[in-house]
């Protein structure tokens, strides 16, 4: 029985095992290399979401990615959240998606944030990040974030990269994270590459240093930054830029019927503690204002007016891989998860082969038409 195996594997009791079956906390995801794989849809019993069981002679947990919480007041909040950390590593936040790199049996796999294994993030893995790591570390685990262009679900085009790359900001062993300096270390013996290291600051000149670098990676279109203790022992911390707050804005009221209500408020939560934090002038809030109020308005007014133009909502994404095979599996991938996609014609170029891939957010497109055709908000 599954769930006799389930709760040996995972040491969780076998009737609640039973119970995250019923009401799927755990569900099957299918298998790779002959190995059945299950993940955790929710988290569950000390487990977090993503969390995959490989199920085998060998049996294996991959944790989830734990959630990194947010700080919206820098000073007190570094001051509070590492009391006895004296040092702080802070990072580039990139803005791509998370994907967990490892090894499954023989093979080196990538893994969503939400425990699925992704066709396309694999093979472009299993091409830029070098296998001799896990024939070393067999049970390490590369946690990165995808950026670029060619990525089909956070396309971005600020990184210098022309398709797609990955960026690791933590390697993982079962549930434990290994320190900042011996993570980078390790990552520059293999040439795998890690996200952009700002430095090592004292914690008392943390946040005035946080605020410069935030500033001035705003300029640059990037996200933000993530606050660690070198050793890794207390939870790291993230914080973002105004202008990726707006960026996340604009794009949310373009698909604006796809989001919850707290991804909107939030954000702009975010802007009123930093303008506050910042001591803007009035000048300056102004300006912070306008840039809010044109991340919400322009992309809606202009989804609404394709919209009455017929135009179905979609984002447009470019892939390009070595085989049409793994276009059509990663097809197949996106039915399994219920994104609605279209392809192009898969075309050769240079020895590899490109598609045009459409997604689809047909909320938004049937609230807006309808709104059009004399419907009520609801």
């Amino acid at each position: 029985m599954i769930e006799s195996i389930l709760s040996d594997i995972l040491g969780i009791e076998e009737y609640r095992i039973r119970g995250f079956l019923k009401r799927r906390v755990i569900s099957r995801v299918g298998e790779i290399g002959g190995l059945e794989l299950y993940r955790f849809e929710k988290d569950g019993s000390g487990y977090e979401q993503g969390t995959v069981v490989v199920l085998g002679e060998e049996p294996r947990i991959i944790r989830g990615y734990p959630k990194i919480r947010r700080a919206l007041l820098l000073e007190k909040t570094i001051k509070k959240h590492f009391e006895l950390v004296q040092e702080l590593a802070v990072e580039e936040k990139m803005n791509g998606y998370n994907v967990r790199i490892c090894m499954i049996g023989d093979e080196l796999v990538a893994l969503t944030r939400g425990g699925f294994p992704c066709p396309y993030t694999t093979h472009k893995a299993r091409k830029l990040i070098n296998a001799d790591f896990f024939r070393d570390n067999p049970d390490f685990v590369l946690c990165a974030e995808a950026v670029g262009p060619e990525n089909p679900y956070v396309p971005k085009d600020i990184y210098g990269v022309s398709s797609l790359d990955f960026f690791v900001f933590d390697i993982m062993k079962e549930d434990l994270r290994i320190p900042v300096r011996e993570r980078i270390e390790l990552c520059e013996s293999y040439g795998i590459k890690g996200v952009r290291l700002f430095g090592f600051f004292k914690k008392d000149e943390a946040s005035e240093e946080i605020k410069r670098i935030v500033m001035e990676l705003g300029r640059e279109g990037r996200e933000g930054v993530v606050i660690k203790d070198p050793e890794m022992l207390v939870e790291p911390l993230k914080y973002t830029s105004s202008e990726s707050n707006c960026s996340d804005l604009s794009y949310g009221f373009r698909f604006y019927s796809e989001y919850a209500v707290h991804f909107f408020l939030s954000r702009v939560i975010r802007e009123a503690f930093q303008s506050f934090e910042f001591n803007e002038s009035e000048e300056e809030r102004r300006r912070r204002a306008e840039r809010i109020g044109e991340s919400i308005l322009e992309p809606m007014i202009e989804t609404i007016e394709r919209v009455s133009k017929g135009e179905r909502i979609a984002e447009r994404v470019i892939l390009r891989v070595d085989s049409p095979e793994v276009i059509l599996e990663f097809q197949r991938h996106l039915r399994r998860m219920g994104i609605d996609a279209s392809f192009g014609e898969i075309r050769e170029e240079n020895g590899e082969y490109l598609v045009e891939m459409f997604r689809y957010y047909n909320s938004t497109t049937d609230k807006t038409r309808s709104i059009l055709e004399g419907g009520t908000w609801s």
